[in-house]
């Protein structure tokens, strides 16, 4: 391609070169006219003489201290050029061309000194974040319509100004921030299109380059971006320290594109638009090494062997960063042909990054599934890889549009070494791809508890441990994003079955205890008695037998599950009061129908049958499942009574603490 620099040369026997203007000069000149131009030229030119030891130039910046001085400048130039294209036509060693052409090396070498200054001067009012923040007023102070016209006294920029803008507009809506910056901008591009019409873009571009290269470097820098960092030093790192510098870059990446390359890609399209070849040349030769560093390095860390499931998150967080970026790294900052080894880049990183998420997915599930510890939770609570899972996924489901990208094309594993009924999940009936991968995992990890559960000897605590785990389970869900990837018919199935864990949970822990009371309607019946040799009735032996296999039953049912817990306190609330309407109507009715009988009982010296009122079982069963011990003693409680204003008799023992929380 041809080189956006390159220029037409005067024959090689002149060691001056000439580039005709950029457009035919539409006039008729004569020789005393030309001269003339050149005279003028040549006075202006020779008072901005860079090499001029003495005089104005030396101390002075004709665009900073001169402005009207810097728009002739520029004109002189221009006249310089007509008439070096005028002298080509007759003599091309003729001393009034070489004479031309040593007033144009000397006009370049000012502009040349001014376009450093103002580069170097400028730097707080033409930082990226300046430029891209640039209100409307500012933008159309530095348009191209504009220059060129902005070298006269105040006023006269104000009348221009009003002309472009409206009569009810004035540079006095700027800031002072905003005004130097859109001077700045103004004098930088009326010098890059002189220069570039005289055919000196390669040294103008390489000063601008030099300047503008350094501020954009020093912003990364600041922000951290590490541009020497290999894989092999990355695959090195403690993961602290690279997950600090993995936080550093997600803060870098999104002000990178949007203030400080989309900053200088304005700048750079303003100061060039003469030449759309060079603006993109220029652009790229600035942005390209920064943007490479900036986007290569979750390419880097993507290929780190390091990366276990759970380091998931921060791989997602930077393919979310690039993947938000992409529409305006493609069409906007990086847009041009030049540009295509960034957009390569940027595609690069958000592929590794895709194969390393699907990577620790798939390790993540394969977990789970080769997960063979015999570990069983005390009192059957939560398993740690219920926790661990579930919040797991619930983090997961922050990410659902990122993962649904990743994985759109990434079906179940078909092999598995669950049995073939697990595998009934049906993925049409959830939303998205995402949605039917989360129920998979929870089914596969539902399926290792199923397992785990059979540890348990007590059949009740099997259920008890699965109802808990289950309820974990749901209510992750229902508090989580969860909720809208697994919908409600997911949650309600799976509450039901909770309720189903919980049902055979009562059934086989309290059938014993539940069967040693009579229906309501037979508690209720009038009292059997038997006389003692005073005359005093007793219970007779079927309801003391009654009473006493009802007082084994629940003691043993109480100590066995006392310290059981259940995290979930409406679960909790659900099964006491369950367990509370299976076993109080029973024995408050066979407790009140042998009230007399029980009173005379419970003054025996010898025994006493009955040994909870319905008040103190009640009691009792409110304390289950608190993670707390207790017992039912053998020894006659100071403070048991007989009272038939109560109408309820104490226990021989009361239950005493035997630890506390665990």
């Amino acid at each position: 391609m041809k080189s956006p620099f390159s220029r037409s040369s005067t024959p090689s026997s002149s060691p001056m070169r000439y580039t005709p203007p950029s457009s035919p000069i539409h006039c008729t000149l004569s020789d005393s006219l030309v001269e003339e131009n050149v005279e003028m030229a040549e006075a202006i030119i020779a008072k901005w003489d860079p090499t001029n030891c003495s005089g104005v130039s030396k101390i002075s910046m004709l665009f900073r201290d001169n402005r009207y001085e810097a728009k002739q400048f520029l004109s002189s130039i221009k006249n310089l050029q007509a008439a070096m294209h005028y002298y080509i036509k007759g003599d091309h060693h003729s001393d009034k061309l070489k004479r031309a052409q040593r007033l144009m090396q000397t006009a370049m070498k000012r502009l040349e000194r001014e376009l450093r200054d103002i580069l170097s001067t400028n730097k707080e009012y033409l930082d990226p974040e300046s430029i891209s923040n640039q209100s409307p007023v500012t933008s159309m102070m530095a348009s191209p319509n504009v220059q060129g016209n902005n070298y006269d006294n105040e006023s006269d920029q104000e009348e221009e100004f009003r002309f472009l803008t409206g009569p009810e507009s004035s540079p006095s809506m700027q800031s002072e921030e905003d005004r130097t910056s859109s001077i700045a901008m103004t004098d930088l591009k009326a010098i890059a299109d002189c220069m570039t019409a005289a055919g000196y873009g390669m040294e103008c571009v390489k000063i601008y380059k030099i300047v503008r290269k350094s501020i954009v470097d020093e912003a990364l820098y600041r922000l951290g971006v590490v541009r020497s960092m290999s894989t092999s030093e990355i695959q090195k790192m403690e993961w602290e320290a690279l997950e600090g510098k993995i936080r550093s870059w997600l803060r870098a990446v999104k002000f990178s594109v949007r203030t400080i390359f989309y900053g200088e890609r304005i700048l750079c399209d303003h100061v060039f638009s003469s030449s759309p070849l060079i603006r993109q040349s220029c652009f790229n030769e600035i942005t390209q090494e920064a943007a490479l560093a900036l986007f290569g390095f979750p390419e880097r860390v993507a290929k780190c062997k390091k990366l276990s499931a759970e380091k998931m998150f921060q791989t997602l967080d930077m393919y979310e960063a690039i993947a938000n970026l992409w529409p305006e790294i493609e069409s906007i900052v990086f847009s041009d042909e030049s540009a295509s080894a960034v957009r390569s880049q940027a595609v690069n990183s958000l592929n590794k990054l895709g194969d390393a998420a699907r990577s620790m997915l798939a390790n993540f599930e394969s977990a789970i599934e080769k997960d063979s510890s015999k570990f069983l939770v005390p009192g059957g609570g939560l398993h740690p890889l219920t926790r661990y899972v579930m919040n797991y996924i619930t983090f997961l489901a922050d990410y659902t549009e990122i993962l649904s990208d990743i994985i759109a094309e990434w079906p179940v594993k078909a092999q598995s070494h669950l049995p073939e009924l697990y595998f009934s999940v049906n993925h049409e009936s959830y939303s998205s791809v995402i949605s039917a991968r989360i129920a998979w995992i929870v089914l596969l990890m539902m399926c290792k508890l199923d397992r785990k559960a059979e540890l348990y000897k007590d059949p009740a605590l099997s259920y008890f441990f699965l109802a808990n785990n289950l309820q974990y389970v749901v209510s992750k869900v229902q508090q989580s994003n969860l909720k809208d990837l697994l919908g409600n018919d997911w949650i309600a199935q799976h509450e039901s079955k909770v309720k189903q864990y919980v049902a055979s949970y009562e059934r086989i822990g309290w059938r014993k205890v539940i069967e040693s009371l009579p229906p309501p309607p037979a508690a209720a019946a009038p009292c059997s008695t038997r006389a003692d040799s005073k005359g005093d009735l007793h219970l007779n032996g079927a309801v003391r037998e009654g009473f006493r296999r009802f007082n084994f039953e629940f003691e043993l049912a109480y100590q066995k599950q006392l310290k059981w817990v259940v995290p979930d306190q409406k679960m909790r609330n659900s099964i006491k009061v369950s367990l509370s309407s299976k076993l109080m109507p029973a024995y408050t009715a066979l407790y009140e129908a042998h009230g007399a009988c029980r009173m005379r009982d419970a003054n025996s010296i010898r025994e006493s049958v009955v040994k909870f009122s319905p008040e103190v079982l009640g009691k009792y069963l409110s304390e289950l499942f608190l993670d707390s011990g207790g017992s039912i003693g053998s020894t006659t409680s100071s403070n048991s009574h007989s009272s038939s204003m109560s109408g309820a008799a104490s226990p021989e023992s009361g239950f005493g603490r035997s630890g506390g929380q665990d």
